[in-house]
């Protein structure tokens, strides 16, 4: 059966290929492989470059250019060359030094120096730099734009319905008003936070050899200083030097930014349902889209499927990425495979956060408040301004003004005539009588509509 959208295993690579197209040039098996020749190639020309490691000569401008315009132009055309060198390797990283080997074979100034290209390096030097560089592109390029999209669209929410008084709902029962701009807000800032984690995560990489002690480099060039000139390699790649290793990059940095990542999806997992409640409740409607069906038997429905498809896929996102950060930082003694399987899996976790942000947005999209029903829900509510009330009363001395209060409200109810008539009663002063007479249950909500407007 012929690979396509129809047959793909997983819906990331079928339904929702194009809606996480985005990630394949970084996590995918031709991305690996292009960042591992970026490495190399980076690798060949820093020793070729530096004047201490004299039996390699410095490569000319034309040189130089060529060694950049292989890394620029890899194609996935070269990728299946490397593939097919493998499949007599069995070693992937092998079939790309091989590769590389064969493809500068023209070039004299590289023949001459080829057996430097991997030199001293295992093949973890080389991997975890091409990892650290794919999170680093797929996080940048293609994750963060999409939480800024869906930040920026529930920030305008926040301003937009500042002003709009919401009853809250503590417990799922009616509580003290807010406005429906704020609760946006509060999204919104907790997205904020969540966000500057996964940005601030500084990827690292090793490249110090076989079991991170520079053995074979020092067996080559004894008095060099191989660590100092491999931090500045690894930092020339803009990513964190960690001298300190096993054979394998520790994954501490990785499993820092996937539990980020995680982290953020949990707020959005909870802000989805949020969104799905105030849908149910009336206090959003949503755009309808021509030709859409909400139910195969019920023509009236319009339901709240992207919130519905983010909230599963964010799950699906963090059993994948909190996996990655509980197994990617054990390893036993200096080195085991089981990290290599699961690093292929990168995309996956990255995927379905991905399309997740696209369905969320979408989502946020479609909504358009109903000022009408939110009215409705606060005047039917005057029991949330015992509240004010019973603070009033504790300001001016007023013996058990809470314990008043909730004989006459809790559990029942009140209306707006029984509360007046009770304040009218209260001996406190004139001005803080008339204040909480003008009170509704709309305009008792603080400072919500500044901290909105303040996102």
């Amino acid at each position: 059966m012929p690979v396509s959208p129809l047959t793909a295993l997983s819906p990331l690579d079928g339904r929702y290929h194009d809606k996480v197209a985005g990630l394949r040039a970084h996590f995918s098996e031709h991305g690996l492989i292009r960042n591992r020749v970026k490495v190399e190639v980076a690798w060949l020309k820093a020793l070729a470059a530096e004047p201490g490691l004299a039996e390699i000569a410095p490569f000319s401008a034309a040189t130089v250019a060529e060694l950049e315009a292989l890394v620029a132009d890899f194609s996935t055309a070269d990728s299946e060359a490397v593939k097919a060198i493998e499949a007599t390797t069995n070693h992937d990283v092998k079939a790309m030094e091989y590769w590389l080997k064969g493809r500068l074979g023209h070039n004299d100034e590289v023949t001459k120096v080829s057996e430097f290209i991997h030199f001293a390096c295992t093949s973890e030097d080389i991997n975890n730099t091409s990892h650290a560089l794919m999170l680093r592109e797929g996080r940048d390029a293609v994750l963060l734009p999409a939480l800024d999209r869906v930040i920026a669209r529930v920030r305008e929410l926040a301003h937009q319905h500042a002003d709009l008084a919401m009853l809250s709902r503590t417990h799922g029962q009616p509580a003290s008003p807010t406005t429906l701009g704020k609760e946006m807000a509060n999204i919104a800032a907790r997205l904020i936070r969540a966000r500057a984690a996964i940005a601030r995560v500084s990827l690292t990489a090793k490249f110090n050899g076989a079991v991170g002690n520079y053995n074979a480099h020092l067996s080559a060039w004894d008095e060099f200083d191989w660590e100092s000139f491999n931090r500045g390699f690894i930092e020339s790649l803009g990513l964190e030097f960690n001298p300190y290793t096993i054979q394998i990059e520790p994954h501490d940095a990785m499993a820092e930014l996937f539990d980020a990542m995680a982290r953020t999806n949990t707020i959005l997992i909870d802000a989805c349902r949020d969104f799905w409640m105030y849908i149910s409740l009336g206090y959003f409607k949503q755009k309808l889209k021509e030709g859409e069906v909400g139910s195969s038997t019920m023509p009236h429905k319009v339901n709240p499927i992207d919130f519905e498809n983010a909230e599963g896929n964010l799950g699906i996102a963090n059993g994948v990425l909190r996996h990655f950060s509980e197994k990617l930082p054990v390893s036993r003694m200096q080195r085991d495979l089981t990290d290599s399987t699961v690093l292929r899996n990168m995309g996956v976790g990255f995927g379905h956060m991905v399309l997740a942000l696209d369905s969320c947005l979408r989502g946020l999209n479609k909504l358009e408040a109903e000022p009408a029903r939110l009215a409705a829900d606060l005047d039917g509510a005057w029991e949330v301004l015992a509240e004010p009330v019973q603070t009033v009363m504790r300001r001016f001395g007023i013996e058990n003004p809470y314990e008043q209060l909730k004989a006459m409200t809790r559990g029942k109810g009140i209306t707006r005539e029984a509360l007046h008539e009770f304040i009218r009663g209260l001996a406190i002063p004139e001005a803080d009588r008339a204040r909480l007479l003008a009170m509704t249950p709309a305009s008792y909500v603080g400072k919500a509509a500044t901290l909105a407007k303040r996102i």
